[in-house]
């Protein structure tokens, strides 16, 4: 019968939680707490290593060590670049230097080999002058305009630096006079330049012309001085 107290009650209690138990998870919630955490159900590991601060901290020397090998790089590339700009300036003055020497040099070879040609007319003006002996007031006059020119010429050759060499009395020195003749000498000693056959000049320290000379013997035999020049070989 459908009206049986006994089946009802069996289906009620099949359907109904036994009375004054609440389950689990409404006991923690009413007690302020939280339900066990899943397994199942567990954060991203995006999130764990941002909430981590260890993981914060071993990810930050990472960066700091990259900064500094990239810093080392860039010292390494401006000493190397720094080196570079020193021998290149190093070489760019010595070159510079030795361009400057170069032209010296030039300068002055072009200056000997012009004076050199100059220098036979001034010997001559020089021996007109100690041959001239004016005896008319027209001469004297001639002679005085003469000695004036020459006085000029040796102005300018002074002006370029030309200065005449005074060898007379002078120990012979091979590298600033050409010994032409030898011959025996009381008044001199041996190696002693006696007389001066054509005059040498410098140009500004260096020799332009090498003197020509007379280079004494020393005195002859028994002190006899011979009559005649020997050529020197």
């Amino acid at each position: 019968m459908s009206g049986d107290p006994t089946q009802a009650g069996g289906a009620g209690g099949e359907a109904q939680e036994p009375s004054g138990q609440a389950p689990a998870a409404e006991v923690q919630a009413a007690a302020g707490g939280f339900a066990p955490a899943d397994p199942a159900v567990a954060p991203p590991p995006s999130q764990v290593e941002a909430a981590d601060p260890a993981v914060a901290t071993t990810a930050q020397p990472s960066r700091e060590q990259e900064l500094e090998a990239e810093l080392a790089s860039l010292r390494l590339e401006h000493q190397t670049l720094r080196d570079q700009y020193m021998r290149i300036a190093a070489d760019f003055d010595n070159f510079r230097k030795r361009q400057s020497r170069d032209q010296d040099d030039l300068r002055l070879q072009i200056a000997c080999s012009t004076l050199s040609e100059i220098l036979p007319v001034v010997d001559n003006f020089d021996r007109a002058r100690q041959q001239l002996n004016p005896q008319s007031e027209e001469a004297q006059g001639l002679h005085r305009s003469y000695q004036g020119l020459y006085r000029q010429l040796v102005d300018v050759f002074k002006q370029l630096g030309v200065s005449p060499m005074r060898v007379e009395g002078e120990p012979f020195d091979p590298t600033l006079h050409e010994a032409v003749l030898r011959e025996p000498s009381e008044h001199h000693p041996e190696d002693v330049v006696i007389e001066e056959l054509q005059r040498g000049y410098h140009l500004n320290g260096r020799v332009l012309r090498h003197a020509l000379v007379k280079v004494s013997m020393g005195p002859g035999p028994d002190g006899a001085v011979a009559s005649g020049g020997e050529q020197a070989g």
